[in-house]
């Protein structure tokens, strides 16, 4: 299994340490940001880094050849329809929602001020429009009384991303292809950025 990463920061990193781990080839690590933790990780590592000429978005040159599946850890850019034609099953990324709920770049900060009593996380299939590809995995957590945003995602959210990737790609591995399941979509609302 050839595996591109794109992503960033500690999420990316962890991300890249259990790819490692289960032995699959991470044969390109792209980065929005060359000083990224992510870039230093995977040059200690040996890995190709590609920086990304638009930092919104991943193009197919910036795919390694042969890529078998993209994965995304703490993007935010969109990776692009023939970017994800590229490699050979599409791409997946992990949101920490229970999609289709809290669509956005601040899911986790958006189930707090719902007041969600549940949070929960997804892998799901890189598509068009953002966190709307059909689902590849879920899991689910109890919110702790007065926890907050940073504490949910580092006690639950963040672990069970790296669980779900992981279930996925050994999946993949197995049977050359990924579970998917469709979004509800009378379900789905959005989670956009909230001002400091």
């Amino acid at each position: 299994m050839r595996i591109t990463l794109v992503g960033s920061r500690h999420f990316g990193v962890t991300t890249l340490r259990m790819l490692r781990e289960h032995q699959v080839d991470v044969v390109r690590v792209v980065v929005a940001d060359a000083e990224d933790r992510l870039a230093a990780a995977a040059r200690d590592f040996g890995i190709e880094v590609v920086v990304q000429a638009n930092p919104k978005l991943v193009v197919a040159s910036e795919i390694a050849e042969g890529t078998d599946l993209i994965v995304t850890a703490h993007s935010h850019a969109r990776i692009a329809k023939d970017a994800l034609a590229a490699a050979r099953l599409g791409g997946i990324g992990y949101h920490p929602s229970l999609l289709p709920r809290h669509r956005g770049i601040a899911a986790v900060e958006w189930t707090i001020r719902e007041k969600d009593p549940i949070a929960g996380g997804t892998v799901y299939h890189l598509a068009d429009h953002m966190d709307a590809g059909a689902i590849a995995a879920q899991d689910w957590c109890f919110v702790g009384k007065d926890e907050t945003a940073r504490q949910l995602w580092e006690r639950a959210l963040a672990p069970m991303g790296q669980k779900l990737l992981a279930e996925v790609i050994d999946y993949a591995r197995a049977h050359g292809t990924l579970p998917a399941r469709p979004q509800d979509e009378q379900f789905a609302t959005r989670a956009p950025a909230l001002a400091d």
